[in-house]
C-alpha cells in the first residue's frame, strides 16, 4: 500500500513518491533557543518524529535535518536580561531542548545545524540573490524583492495584491516595497555580528533555513515541515528566496501541524497562557504528553488542559496494564492451545489496520484506536482458561512494534532506590503543602511501579510488591 499525505502546497492528499526511490530528505524548522520550549514547540517535535519513525518503519532511508536558531532579537534580549552573551544563552537552551524532547521520546536529528555555524553559507546565498537581481543592499541591510518572484503566495494561497493591502513600510525602514523582507540586518551598537560584503551584521530569520536546507539536503528536498504558524510568512519566504536562487522546486511536499489551544484559548505569550514542557514533565509522565499529542490528527487543532492530560493518562495506563498483564502471563502459559493460528491471524489483522491508518496521512488518532482494539482482544484472550506462550508473545511483539512507531513504550520503568526515596519526600512535602493532587499522583505512580508504602512510627517505609 502507498502512503498518502496532505500537501499544504496543493491543498490535497497525494501519494508519497520521494525524489529518489527508498530515500527521504526531510527538513523540520527547529526552535529559537532563547528559553525552554513550550507545548507549542513540543507538538511539531513529536509529530514529525513520529512521521520520521513511520517512514523508517516502511523501510525508507530518512535523512532528517532540524535547525537551531541560535542568534536573533529574542536571544539578544535574553542575553541582556540574564547578564550573559548570546552564545551562552543558546548553549543553555539547546541543552534544555535535547533534555526535554528526549523525555518526550523524540530521536535526535541526523544533523542539527546552527545559524552561527553556517554564516558563510548564508552570506553566499544572499550574495547570489543580489547577483541575480532578487535582492538589494540598503545602508548595510539587505532585502529580498518580493515582487520579483512571480509565484509568491503559492504556499499560503494568497495573492500578492491581497498581501500588499495589509503591508506597510515602518518609519526608518530602508526597503523599497512594503512586501520586501530582510535577508541581512546591519549591526547595532554592542550587538553580536559578523563580517559580510555589506558590513557587519547578522542574518534575517527566513534566510537561515533556506541556506541550511540547501547545504545539508540539496536544492530540492522531499519534505519540509513545521507548525501551521510558519506557513506564512516564513515558509512562503523560504520558497521565494530558494527557488529564485536554484530555479528548482524547493520541496516536493509541505507538511504543517495544527495549532494548540490552552484551556480553549489560543496559546499566546501576551495572554500569559503558554506552558513550558520543562514544567509539565516535572508533574506528568512525558510519555503521557506524547500520547496526548498523538491522540489528535496532526493537522487538527488540539486543546490542552490539566484535566485532558489526566484523562489521557488514564487511557494510556489502560494500555500499559494490558501490556503488563501479557508480560506476566508469559511464564505461566503453555503451547497446548489448539487455535493458536487463529489468534495470531487476528493480531496480524490489527497490525495491518494500524499500517492502513498511518498510510492515510499519518493518522495517529485512528492508529491509537487500533491499539485499544488490540488491547481489548488481549484482555479477552487472557480470560481463556489455557493460554499459549506463542500467542502471548505475538501480542507483546505487536504492542512493542506499533508502540515503537509512535515513540511510546508500555514497559514498566524500574526505579532506583534513590529515586523512590526522592519521590516519597516529594509526596511528604506535597501533603504538607496541601497539594493533594500531586501527592496522589506520586502515590499512584509508585503503585504502578509495584512500590508499596507503609506508615510506621518511624515514618513512611517502602518495599517492592
Amino acid at each position: 500500500m502507498a502512503i498518502k499525505l496532505y500537501n499544504t502546497l496543493t491543498r490535497k492528499k497525494e501519494i508519497f513518491e520521494p525524489i529518489e526511490a527508498g530515500k527521504v530528505k526531510m527538513y523540520v524548522c527547529g526552535p529559537t533557543v532563547y528559553n525552554y520550549i513550550h507545548i507549542g514547540n513540543a507538538r511539531p517535535a513529536i509529530v514529525f518524529d513520529t512521521i520520521r519513525r513511520y517512514l523508517e518503519y516502511r523501510e525508507y532511508e530518512v535523512q532528517f535535518v532540524s535547525n537551531f536558531t541560535d542568534v536573533d532579537d529574542k536571544l539578544i534580549k535574553a542575553a541582556k536580561e540574564l547578564g550573559t552573551d548570546v552564545s551562552s544563552v543558546a548553549e543553555r537552551f539547546i541543552g534544555a531542548y535535547f533534555e526535554d524532547v528526549a523525555s518526550l521520546g523524540c530521536k535526535t536529528a541526523d544533523i542539527h545545524p546552527r545559524v552561527t555555524e553556517n554564516m558563510d553559507s548564508i552570506i553566499e546565498f544572499i550574495d547570489k540573490l543580489i547577483e541575480k537581481g532578487y535582492a538589494y543592499e540598503a545602508e548595510g541591510d539587505v532585502y529580498y524583492k518580493t515582487r520579483s518572484f512571480g509565484e509568491y503566495g503559492k504556499l499560503s494561497h494568497q495573492s500578492i495584491d491581497d498581501l500588499r493591502s495589509g503591508a506597510r513600510i515602518e518609519v526608518g525602514e530602508k526597503k523599497k516595497d512594503s512586501l520586501d523582507f530582510v535577508l541581512w540586518k546591519a549591526a547595532k551598537e554592542g550587538e553580536i555580528s559578523w563580517d559580510s560584503p555589506w558590513g557587519r551584521g547578522r542574518p534575517g530569520w527566513h534566510i537561515e533555513c533556506s541556506a541550511m536546507a540547501k547545504k545539508y539536503l540539496g536544492d530540492t528536498i522531499d519534505i519540509h515541515a513545521g507548525g501551521q504558524d510558519l506557513t506564512f510568512p516564513h515558509h512562503e519566504n523560504e520558497i521565494a528566496q530558494t527557488e529564485a536562487l536554484t530555479e528548482k522546486p524547493f520541496a516536493k511536499y509541505w507538511i504543517h501541524n495544527g495549532y494548540i489551544n490552552i484551556n480553549n484559548e489560543k496559546m499566546s505569550k501576551s495572554l500569559g497562557n503558554f506552558v513550558l514542557v520543562h514544567d509539565i514533565v516535572k508533574h506528568h509522565d512525558p510519555q503521557v504528553l506524547r500520547f496526548f499529542m498523538l491522540s489528535v490528527h496532526y493537522r487538527h487543532p488540539i486543546n490542552y488542559s490539566d484535566e485532558l492530560l489526566e484523562s489521557t493518562r488514564n487511557a494510556f495506563d489502560r494500555l500499559k496494564t494490558s501490556y503488563t498483564n501479557l508480560k506476566h502471563r508469559v511464564e505461566s502459559s503453555t503451547n497446548l492451545t489448539s487455535n493458536n493460528e487463529e489468534w495470531t491471524r487476528k493480531i496480524n489483522e490489527f497490525r495491518e489496520q494500524f499500517v492502513k491508518e498511518m498510510d492515510d496521512d499519518f493518522n495517529t488518532a485512528n492508529a491509537i484506536s487500533i491499539l485499544f482494539e488490540l488491547s481489548k482482544l488481549a484482555n479477552y484472550y487472557l480470560q481463556e482458561k489455557n493460554t499459549a506462550e506463542v500467542v502471548i508473545q505475538a501480542f507483546v511483539e505487536a504492542f512493542d512494534e506499533l508502540a515503537e512507531i509512535l515513540g511510546l513504550s508500555f514497559k514498566q520503568t524500574e526505579l532506583l532506590d534513590e529515586e523512590i526515596e526522592i519521590m516519597i519526600q516529594q509526596r511528604i512535602q506535597a501533603r504538607k503543602d496541601r497539594n493533594f493532587a500531586l501527592s496522589d499522583e506520586i502515590r499512584d505512580k509508585l503503585k504502578e511501579m509495584n512500590i508499596i508504602l507503609e506508615d510506621t512510627p518511624q515514618g513512611i517505609r517502602w518495599k517492592r510488591g
